[in-house]
């Protein structure tokens, strides 16, 4: 069969090739779009994935069956169709989840614990660890109330200031 003159393999390679550098080049380059379609079934890496998906599909049945140019089509759009679900399902829906909960704010620091990593003196600056699930945190400290902490001392986030955190001995609550 052709379409607008050319073999219909000739526009799914071309199709394939195209969209398949586009993937590329929003992967690349996507963060400068500042979340254009980053929700839902309009997600542009969904689109493209669907169009090369379509093309590859589409150009592999074309060169190995002898169907009908529409049967192939059809058939390809479904394969494209179940294989994007399972992109967004077991692919982009996890990598979204999992790079909200790396994220921390200086307001969800305060009521937590951390360990003390160098002494904290008496109206100076000192170090403090905070473990949580996504990785360890090390934010420069100052006592709330004006006290010597001492190395390897538990100690609760009170307030953050310019990324300095304010703290005061867990043992005396």
């Amino acid at each position: 069969m052709e379409l607008f003159g050319l073999p219909i393999q000739t526009i799914y390679l071309s199709t394939l090739i195209f969209s398949g550098i586009l993937i590329i080049l929003y992967v690349l380059f996507g963060d400068n779009a500042d979340g254009f379609g980053e929700s839902g079934f309009l997600n542009p890496v969904l689109i493209l994935a669907f169009f090369t998906f379509v093309s590859a599909s589409g150009y592999i049945l074309e060169i190995t069956t002898d169907l009908n140019s529409l049967v192939i089509f059809m058939i390809g759009a479904g394969i494209a169709l179940l294989l994007d679900i399972l992109l967004n399902v077991f692919v982009l829906i996890p990598l979204s989840a999992a790079e909200e909960s790396l994220v921390y704010t200086d307001e969800s620091l305060r009521g937590r614990v951390g360990t003390v990593l160098i002494p904290i003196p008496e109206n100076g600056f000192g170090e403090v660890l905070i473990e949580n699930i996504s990785g360890r945190i090390s934010k420069p400290a100052l006592s709330h109330e004006n006290t010597s902490i001492a190395e390897g001392s538990k100690v609760l986030i009170v307030d953050v200031e310019h990324g300095v955190i304010k703290v005061i001995d867990y043992e005396e609550l």
